[in-house]
């Protein structure tokens, strides 16, 4: 079984990366495939065409070319090169966990400040068919970016955006696990969610779960919890919640459960 690290591991799941990782550093069997190629785009605030990184090669290598924004565009609120090495440091921290948080805080500035053009996020956060795409939390920071760490536990996020669903679980191996299980609206960067269900394991037990659903059959908005995505590749995902802290996931595939 598979895990992303030895303190964590669910029993019930087993995860590889999805990307050429390499493996994390507590998960040396995770094997290394080819992943999918995207790119990234920056709005551009002085014409109607969309500027364009190049082609980013996903792998989470110090040494790969990243996105590069399009030379042509000017006055840009953050450089190429300041984005190029902040996803560079995440990539790293998420392969590694040794990447100092006072490292990560500064790319997640870069990042918040750079405004990624989001038309192709939700592709590639939640997929393009049922049950979606499933990303691990690596790294959460509090408001303002004043202070942050590593998540000591396993927490995924599974996203689908055919279907506007979401899952939120945290998995703690042989003691069981606790997923919430909802539906989700989009709207440009935002993503606005509701929670309906719970499914609950306890040791050995088998799972139960029960619905809180009721007759609000509303859509997700403001008002509900959120999340503001910054930016999302086939690897790395990087958003703020509706209460100010900012966090980044690492992309992983769920391959079996029980």
């Amino acid at each position: 079984m598979l895990a992303p690290s030895s303190s964590s591991s669910s029993s019930a799941l087993k995860w590889v990366v999805q990307t050429p990782f390499h493996g994390f550093p507590h998960c040396p069997n995770c094997p290394s495939q080819q992943s999918p190629i995207s790119s990234i785009k920056f709005p551009d605030k002085t014409r109607r065409t969309t500027p364009r990184f190049s082609i980013l090669q996903t792998k989470a290598s110090i040494d790969e070319k990243l996105p590069v924004l399009d030379p042509d565009v000017q006055e840009q609120p953050t450089s190429r090169q300041e984005v190029e090495e902040s996803v560079r440091v995440l990539k790293n921290a998420a392969k590694t966990r040794k990447v100092p948080a006072k490292d990560i805080l500064s790319a997640f500035a870069v990042i918040e400040k750079a405004k990624i053009d989001p038309s192709g996020f939700l592709e590639t956060l939640g997929g393009t068919e049922s049950p979606g795409r499933t990303w691990m939390l690596i790294f959460t920071a509090q408001k303002k970016l004043e202070s942050g760490k590593y998540f000591p536990i396993t927490a995924v996020q599974r996203f689908d955006a055919a279907g506007r669903r979401i899952e939120n679980g945290v998995f703690l191996g042989p003691l069981g696990f606790l997923t919430f299980e909802g539906r989700f609206s989009w709207k440009k960067r935002i993503l606005a969610f509701i929670f309906e269900r719970i499914r609950i394991k306890i040791g050995p037990l088998s799972p139960f779960e029960f619905s809180f659903k009721g007759e609000d059959n509303r859509e997700p908005s403001n008002k509900d919890p959120f999340f503001i995505w910054f930016y999302i590749d086939e690897e790395i995902a990087v958003a703020r919640g509706r209460s100010g802290g900012t966090a980044f996931w690492v992309r992983c595939q769920r391959v079996g459960s029980s």
